[in-house]
């Protein structure tokens, strides 16, 4: 079994700053890309940032130089710096992680339980 688990999160006033991590667990070989999406009720759930286990990353253009995702392999952790934090960017943000169980060849995408990041104007 694999597991994420998210956490960070809350509200924050327009303009200031928030930080989300999210560490995996269990029985993982591998770990692939580590990415952050986010979801506001009634819309389809979009990519955030990603990061490869090399340390290339890439963002959607709405949170282009406001956020800044890392991870830290070792420890299998996958963070995300959030600053000069607007409104639209309140939903609910969900940690993915494509993993190599250690009990199989191929790989599985794993979802966090998500969590709650309001900005408030």
């Amino acid at each position: 079994q694999v597991q994420l688990a998210e956490s960070g999160g809350g509200l924050v006033q327009a303009g200031g700053s928030l930080g989300l991590s999210c560490v995996a667990s269990g029985s993982i070989r591998r770990i692939d890309a580590m990415t952050w999406y986010r979801q506001v009720p009634g819309k389809q759930r979009e990519l955030v940032a990603s990061i490869t286990s090399g340390g290339g990353t890439n963002y959607a253009d709405s949170v282009e130089g406001r956020f800044t995702i890392s991870r830290d392999n070792a420890k299998k952790t996958v963070d995300l710096a959030m600053n000069s934090l607007r409104p639209e960017d309140t939903a609910v943000y969900y940690c993915n992680a494509v993993v190599q169980p250690t009990y199989s060849s191929v790989t599985f995408s794993y979802w966090g339980q998500g969590t709650q990041v309001t900005v408030s104007s």
